[in-house]
């Protein structure tokens, strides 16, 4: 490939970055709702917090999946590694598995209401987004 080809454009340090720290919020909140920090965990009601305990194994499973290939998905942006394609498809696997979870297999909609509704919204978006993103910075040779 020629140099023009895989010269590497700002906005791949600037969206590894950002996305890097998003999805470091998501692995602190993953780990203080698993590890159940009684300082972040005192946030929710008596009733979300019977549902966030009450998530069988399989479903954490989906989630952890979910965070971790998230954030590692960022840190394969920053070092240019064509593997982030990979793990931000992991990770909406792990977001549609926990999605069924919540929203068909339970009621987590209502524990959440529409402002759940709405940063899960956002979160999708930005999964989608960085999924589509990092397959085009692998087709144009960024990523290797």
């Amino acid at each position: 490939m020629s140099e023009l080809s895989t010269r590497v454009p700002r906005h791949l340090w600037i969206v590894g970055a950002l996305t890097l720290l998003w999805n470091a919020v998501g692995a602190f909140d993953y780990s203080a709702t698993q590890f159940r920090i009684d300082s972040y965990m005192s946030q929710f009601t008596p009733e979300q917090l019977a549902y966030f305990h009450g998530f069988p194994a399989w479903a954490v499973a989906a989630w952890a999946i979910a965070v971790w290939c998230s954030l590692l998905g960022s840190l394969c942006l920053l070092l240019r590694k064509a593997w982030a394609v990979w793990l931000f498809g992991a990770a909406i696997v792990g977001m549609v598995l926990t999605a069924f979870y919540s929203y068909v297999l339970t009621d987590g909609m209502a524990l959440t209401g529409a402002g759940g509704a709405i940063f899960t919204g956002i979160i999708w978006l930005i999964a989608f987004s960085l999924f589509f993103y990092a397959r085009a910075m692998a087709r144009r040779g960024v990523l290797r």
